[in-house]
């Protein structure tokens, strides 16, 4: 079976934009849920809606795979996950390490989606002497000094990272120096790599703060709907107390 070291998806050479291959993966899911239903066919606006995009967008973004579908019948389902599953690259085996089996590290090594989606836990690997031999999701955990003889037996060209955000540098340095070319970046830290390597970055803490500024938007439209409909001005904001300066009080907003 081929490995990732020995081949790259071709989407870059065909010229698929990167926003089209980023919503790939959500029409697979989509698909790949309607294949284990036995659903036979979907229509552009169907599946749109379960990827969560509009089906201009979704005919558009299937143009680049040369699929059109059938009018009046729609796209074949299995046809569909075979062909987003080639270009995706999803049809061979990738290796994959993941450094750093600390408590989301344990997570991600425990989640059952890796090997059904085309992706193969090579090895799991930490720093932390104590770690090493220790069963996790039924693999042995094997130390960070061994890390670039796994990757060279392993041919592994995808490595994911969740250490602590300051070793992820140094694990990301020696990953790059040891033939990994794509990474999954779970350290709370912005890598630098070289031109030629590719990083993805997941931070569930941005994410929850996104959530948040939408959250306390939408509360203020409330309560600015609120204002409206009874005609009265919105509550002042409360004073804030005058701290003391060399030359007297200093007022809680400075003019600019």
């Amino acid at each position: 079976m081929a490995t990732g070291r020995t081949h790259r998806p071709a989407t870059r050479s065909r010229g698929i934009p990167e926003a089209t291959v980023a919503r790939l993966p959500l029409y697979l899911r989509a698909l790949t849920g309607l294949s284990e239903r036995s659903v036979p066919t979907v229509s552009s606006e169907e599946l749109a809606a379960a990827a969560g995009v509009n089906s201009a967008k979704l005919r558009k973004d299937f143009s680049y795979l040369g699929s059109y579908g059938t009018r009046g019948v729609g796209y074949d389902v299995e046809y569909l996950v075979y062909q987003i599953s080639r270009e995706l690259g999803l049809t061979q085996d990738w290796p994959i390490v993941m450094v750093g089996i600390g408590n989301l590290g344990a997570a991600l090594a425990n989640y059952g989606g890796f090997a059904s989606r085309g992706f193969r836990v090579a090895a799991l690997i930490d720093a932390d002497p104590a770690m090493t031999g220790k069963s996790v999701a039924g693999m042995a955990v094997q130390h960070a000094d061994d890390l670039e003889k796994i990757i060279d037996d392993n041919g592994v060209s995808i490595g994911v990272i969740a250490t602590p955000a300051g070793a992820a540098q140094q694990v990301c340095d020696r990953l790059v120096a040891a033939g990994v070319t794509s990474i999954l970046n779970f350290a709370p830290t912005v890598l630098s790599v070289p031109d030629g390597v590719d990083v993805r970055k997941v931070d569930l803490s941005i994410e929850l703060q996104i959530l948040a500024f939408h959250e306390q938007r939408k509360a203020g439209e409330g309560q600015d709907d609120t204002v409206d409909e009874v005609g009265a001005e919105p509550p002042a904001a409360a004073a804030k107390p005058a701290r003391k300066g060399p030359d007297g009080d200093v007022p809680a907003v400075m003019p600019a």
